[in-house]
């Protein structure tokens, strides 16, 4: 567009593209803090339907009136209980039992062998749903704090519960407000300008709205479920994707400010040559993400979506909203160092990538060779790495009273006092299978559930509650709920039961859950992690029109990211002081990290391969290196800054994937992007764009060249 007619053509479509993304903005604004009211955080709801846990839990519903949550209060005295103790046990519980969500009558509270502890059994209505949080806060804060030697904590599933809904509830601040300052300071560095950084900040708040309302739209219908990791991950995928595709339009603007007059003209030039990176590596992701709908586990199946979500509207509101914030504040956004009409070089405004592509230049096969070298000794950190089901204790960064609570009962109780495993059985082999079950090592008491609530010693004798021709056995277990040694207790206890002949045995509970859950995500990364590594393949090959490129691609971001692995595993065992790492963390590493790390190969590889048509192989790596390297080490130290937001936070699962993914994009962008591809890129020539024309064109021009 030309002329000042069509200067004022543009300048209109922008202010009217800017001002319907503004009342976008109010009308989605709001739904950005409303998230925490559709997300749950009940691990159950989120195992398969064919899981045993699931069928257990769905048998559970028909023996009570109102399914419940156990919290367990627990008060300790070293020395042993006294009278005055029981006095204030009894009147705490009679005040339980007046709390809106409690369901009564509470049973007796229960002494300890030891005479050291007493325990009350308050069982918290499932329909309160997060709810329960609340109700469990008042429950402590009737329970009050430890008194005269005497402690108190509440623990048990409920309060479990209630402590993971506390720290998840910082998301709406405290982890937004982290992400924000980080962008903010990072963008400050980059552009030394007091006027620019608003521009991709402004975009960046308001692709996180646009996603907030469509994921809290789905959500409230029930056609996604939102838990509190993908809402935590969410914030910082939005923004952290969302700078690094402005930081890269910038950057194209920016060099076609130096060759256009008109801002409108620089934007269409600076469009058409980043966009097609910018959405191949959105694109990228989206599908990536959308492979965890493959998962055989809900929260993985909502994590899918609810990301991809976010980095859809990411895309559109930075391919949209930002280029005409872009135009409206033409070459003045940039001051105090606005660009000028020079047509200058791009490669020479970036002296320090222009010496390190020379460098590359002349060292291509020693640096692509050692680089190869480092990364594979990482890998062996891998040995260490221990994915395991998280126990209550190793699930926060900090002391919190469910945990506190579980040690109490520990000392005092059967670890799996409260968080029994359950066992529904046909009536004729009921006694049967109680025997079986008796005699699995792990197993301390088997009881038939009555119907009410039971406390006190188990009595087998009990007449049991027939539901449709079953019966329902409770397992204390020895070990703690959450333990290894519970978990291989319920697999040793499904084995036996199993086996008894006519009991169609099926066993559930908190441990049984923690199991299958397990089991599920060992399952779905043997399934996924191909399906994503075959999608990202076609998509390169699409975009490079070579084979040999995104398959040389793939094989450099999956040695980035076992070497991440690596190191995290060494860094979390002996820096974190961490048991290991969750079962689900392998998969979400490898999603967020291949995903991502692809990210920066494609805003490199596609501006080697524009220069690479114009200029040569060879000279073509060289010009894309040096003038993509300052933007895409930016971008990778804003999503390396932003995914490390999640160690605010004081959940071990997600402290170590935002670290993991923040180590794992520093490598890919210093190392990777930087020395290993450009370096390989350069040393094999021409025949990189094999079997593309490119790779016949280039390979003829070179041979010229050097005849």
């Amino acid at each position: 567009m030309t002329g000042r007619g069509g200067f004022g053509r543009a300048t209109l479509v922008a202010v009217v593209v800017v001002l319907a993304w503004l009342v976008i903005g109010a009308v989605a604004g709001p739904y950005a803090g409303r998230l925490s009211e559709v997300s749950t955080n009940d691990n159950a709801a989120f195992l398969p339907t064919d899981a045993e846990a699931t069928r257990a839990q769905d048998l559970a519903g028909g023996f009570v009136d109102r399914e419940t949550t156990l919290a367990l209060v627990v008060y300790e005295r070293s020395s042993g209980i006294t009278d005055a103790d029981r006095q204030r046990v009894a009147a705490d519980a009679a005040r339980f039992a007046r709390v809106p969500g409690v369901v009564t009558p509470l049973p007796p509270p229960i002494p300890s062998e030891d005479g050291q502890a007493l325990q009350i059994v308050v069982p918290v209505d499932d329909a309160e749903g997060e709810e329960i949080g609340a109700v469990v806060q008042q429950v402590r804060d009737i329970a009050g704090g430890d008194r005269d030697g005497l402690s108190v904590d509440v623990a048990g599933p409920a309060g479990l519960l209630a402590d993971l809904i506390e720290v998840f509830s910082a998301i709406d601040g405290p982890l937004l407000l982290v992400t924000l300052v980080v962008v903010l300071i990072i963008l400050l560095i980059v552009y030394r300008s007091p006027v620019l950084w608003i521009f991709p900040l402004l975009a960046a708040g308001m692709s996180y709205a646009l996603a907030s309302v469509f994921v809290y739209l789905l959500a409230d219908a029930d056609i996604l479920k939102l838990n509190g990791q993908a809402q935590g991950i969410l914030t910082v995928l939005v923004f952290g994707a969302g700078t690094d595709y402005a930081l890269l339009l910038i950057a194209r603007y920016r060099e076609e400010l130096h060759r256009h007059e008109r801002p409108w003209g620089a934007m269409r030039a600076a469009w058409r040559g980043a966009a097609p990176a910018i959405i191949a590596s959105g694109g990228t992701v989206i599908v990536s993400l959308l492979c965890l709908l493959l998962s055989s586990l809900n929260s993985n199946r909502a994590l899918g979506p609810v990301a991809a979500i976010g980095i859809a509207a990411t895309l559109l509101v930075m391919l949209t909203f930002l280029p005409a914030l872009l135009v409206l504040g033409g070459r003045w956004a940039f001051w105090p160092r606005r660009p000028r009409v020079d047509q200058s070089d791009p490669q020479a405004d970036h002296g320090i990538w222009s010496r390190i592509a020379g460098f590359v230049a002349r060292h291509a096969r020693p640096i692509w060779l050692s680089t190869a070298v480092v990364l594979a000794i990482l890998t062996l950190g891998l040995t260490q790495l221990g994915a395991t089901i998280l126990g209550q204790s190793d699930l926060f960064t900090q002391r919190t009273d469910s945990v506190d609570g579980q040690e109490v009962i520990a000392r005092h109780y059967p670890a799996g006092t409260g968080s029994p495993a359950t066992i529904f059985v046909t009536e004729r082999a009921a006694q049967q299978v109680a025997q079986v079950a008796q005699g699995v090592r792990g197993v301390a008491a088997v009881r038939p559930f009555s119907g009410g609530q039971q406390s006190g010693p188990p009595d087998p004798n009990t007449a049991p509650k027939v539901v449709d021709g079953r019966v329902q056995l409770e397992a204390t277990l020895t070990d703690a709920p959450d333990s290894d040694g519970a978990e291989r207790t319920i697999r040793d206890l499904r084995v036996a039961v199993h086996q008894v002949p006519g009991a169609d045995a099926v066993v559930g509970g908190f441990t049984a859950i923690n199991v299958d859950t397990s089991d599920a995500a060992k399952r779905d990364q043997n399934v996924i992690i191909p399906v994503v590594l075959v999608v990202i393949a076609v998509i390169l090959a699409l975009l490079l029109r070579a084979l040999l490129a995104p398959l040389l691609l793939i094989g450099t971001v999956l040695l980035s990211f076992a070497a991440t692995l690596g190191l995290c595993a060494l860094l979390f065992r002996h820096v974190f002081d961490f048991p290991g790492v969750d079962s689900s963390f392998p998969l979400f590493a490898f999603v967020f990290l291949v995903a991502l790390g692809i990210d920066y190969n494609i805003f490199l590889t596609s501006r080697v391969r524009e220069e690479s048509v114009r200029r040569g192989t060879r000279a073509g790596v060289l010009a894309g290196l040096a003038v993509t390297g300052g933007v895409i080490t930016s971008a990778g130290i804003v999503l390396a800054a932003t995914f490390s937001a999640l160690a605010v936070l004081p959940l071990v699962v997600l402290v170590e994937l935002g670290t993991a993914v923040a180590i794992g994009v520093l490598i890919d962008t210093i190392i990777v992007r930087s020395l290993l591809v450009p370096a390989l890129a350069y040393d094999i020539g021409p025949k990189i764009w094999w079997p593309g024309r490119l790779s016949r064109t280039n390979g003829e021009r070179e041979a010229r060249d050097a005849g």
